[in-house]
């Protein structure tokens, strides 16, 4: 698989410059862009480098915790699955990881709070 690391680079910048002022919330999902990734780590999608994540902590208005979203159902146990609107989706429990709010790009919407329990649960068994 080719990856397109210079645009990344590009795009990236922009995040880094921008001024944009976002309001966040644990258990929130969100469209991120989460950029070009080296191995297995996720990659982010389109022109925005983009994937949804679910917000699992908020330390502060500039610094939180995600966990990475896909529409395949995975299994195991460093995945949790859940549906919304009758499709499947796995949080990928493995790659929790520490990013700046100038990676948010648009709230999708909440998590219900019994799934988001359940995962903060799993996470906490695997830390």
């Amino acid at each position: 698989m080719v990856k397109n690391f210079n645009q990344w680079h590009k795009y990236k910048k922009y995040l880094h410059y921008s001024k944009r002022v976002i309001y966040f919330q644990e258990k929130e999902i969100w469209w991120c862009s989460l950029g070009v990734n080296i191995g297995y780590e996720q990659d982010g999608k389109n022109i925005n480098f983009e994937r949804p994540v679910l917000i699992v902590r908020k330390f502060n208005n500039d610094l939180l915790w995600i966990l990475p979203i896909t529409s395949r159902s995975k299994t195991g146990r460093y995945y949790f699955q859940f549906a919304y609107k009758g499709k499947g989706y796995s949080v990928i429990l493995s790659q929790i990881r520490l990013i700046s709010v100038k990676r948010l790009l648009r709230k999708i919407r909440t998590m219900q709070s019994d799934d988001f329990d359940k995962i903060r649960k799993r996470l906490n068994r695997l830390i």
